[in-house]
């Protein structure tokens, strides 16, 4: 069964950076697309970076040249490098799984930018 694991989320300044990384297990890797959801507070979670199979890649216009979505197959992982951080980045980071529709989900974790 698939899994997926989140690490690297925390606290960061306005205008700082975080990475956040999403370990797979229990599938081949290789042939699933990988995505980053943004859940703010009190509103709905949004598909912001996505990363396909065959390395095609997706953003929100909310990250575009902020963000960075990226996988390393040999080590079944994706990251998302998040940089100019701002207030509206704050929420919990989701990272899904799918050979088509998304389907597999993490734990999420919770990135606080202040200001």
């Amino acid at each position: 069964q698939v899994q997926l694991v989140e690490s690297g989320g925390g606290a960061a300044q306005a205008g700082g950076s975080l990475r956040l990384s999403c370990a797979f297990s229990g599938g081949d890797f290789s042939s699933y697309a990988i995505g980053w959801y943004h859940q703010p507070p009190g509103k709905q979670r949004k598909l912001v970076a996505e990363k396909g199979s065959g390395g095609s890649t997706t953003y929100d216009f909310s990250v575009m040249g902020r963000f960075t979505i990226s996988r390393d197959n040999a080590k079944n992982t994706v990251y998302m490098q998040m940089n100019s951080l701002n207030s509206e980045d704050t929420g919990v980071y989701v990272c899904a799984a799918g050979r088509g529709p998304l389907k597999y989900w993490g734990q999420g974790l919770q990135v606080t930018v202040s200001s």
